[in-house]
């Protein structure tokens, strides 16, 4: 026997089975691979990692995850809302002895010098997270699902996550109070909650969709986009199914599908109505007691929110 040729064969077939091996588990290993099995990724990562990311907020949720994070949708007009909402209840903060944090969802816009303006206020406030795709009210859709990703990859290590957009007014210190309460931290979603809400078929709709785009008589349970709040780990799952739901522009239904693909069903935060979807008379009494409510502009943003602190401060109303 030529034992040369012979070690030669025994070591071409350790070769080819570490080879096998290794592409067989190839995806598990390549996190910057498009087709990876675990997108989630590891600390050492953070800082370098973008993908399609344009802007992505300075924060690093294993080092100090926080207990809320609310993403509110926004553009490039904004400016001035994102600004009012970062004096007010968007500032970050420990409520109860919780860290809540607030970014802001952008896309894209053709115009270079706005981007410009983005880019620089990213740099500036740390606090903004943009991709690459048309900033156009039926893109809301791919604007949410860019924040449940970037909390699926990036801060899936907090707790709850709010979707709210720039012209609602939050009071940050009564949800973290009823979340505290509700002493739910897994499959729990709420908001004003939407149960029997059937398809637009006028084409003079805002809200009109086909029935090419949906073809059933009714939508599953969903709550309003003005705002929505989540356990975190449901992120991930959302993330995940969305890829087999049908595209929608109503954002706040396409999350809806996701969570009927899921068996997840919105609950109420409270036994009494806190997430008012419309503008409502402002008085310290009642905005201590909900959540949210909606239409409200930059200048009585400040004005409530400064009378409100006030009143928890003790102040005089």
């Amino acid at each position: 026997m030529d034992f040369r040729k012979f070690g030669l064969f025994i070591w071409l077939v350790g070769v080819s089975c570490v080879s096998l091996w290794f592409y067989s588990n190839f995806p598990k290993f390549c996190i910057f691979c498009e087709n990876s099995q675990d997108e989630v990724l590891p600390k050492e990562n953070f800082r370098r990692t973008r993908g399609d990311f344009l802007q992505l907020p300075d924060i690093d949720c294993q080092e100090n995850p926080p207990f809320l994070v609310l993403l509110v949708t926004s553009s490039y007009n904004d400016i001035n809302t994102r600004m009012a909402i970062r004096q007010t209840w968007g500032q970050e903060r420990t409520v109860a002895g919780k860290r809540l944090v607030t970014f802001f969802l952008l896309g894209s816009t053709v115009n270079l010098g706005q981007e410009a303006d983005i880019a620089a206020e990213s740099q500036k406030y740390k606090d903004i997270i943009q991709k690459n795709f048309t900033d156009t009210y039926y893109n809301l859709t791919l604007k949410t699902m860019m924040g449940v990703e970037w909390i699926h990859r990036f801060c899936y290590q907090s707790s709850f996550v709010m979707k709210t957009d720039t012209d609602v007014f939050v009071n940050v210190f009564y949800l973290t109070e009823l979340l505290l309460r509700k002493n739910r931290t897994t499959r729990f979603f709420t908001g004003f909650l939407k149960l029997h809400e059937y398809p637009i078929r006028n084409r003079e709709s805002k809200w009109y969709v086909s029935r090419e785009e949906y073809p059933g008589k009714t939508y599953p349970p969903f709550c309003s986009g003005t705002g929505y709040v989540l356990s975190t780990d449901i992120a991930s799952q959302i993330y995940h199914v969305s890829k087999s739901i049908l595209f929608i522009k109503l954002e706040d239904v396409f999350i809806g599908l996701c969570l009927d693909k899921l068996k997840i069903r919105p609950e109420e935060l409270h036994s009494e109505q806190t997430f008012f979807p419309e503008k409502i008379t402002f008085s310290v009494s009642l905005f201590k007691k909900i959540v949210l409510c909606h239409k409200v502009k930059p200048s009585e943003l400040l004005r409530y929110w400064n009378r409100l602190v006030a009143a928890y401060h003790g102040g005089v109303p």
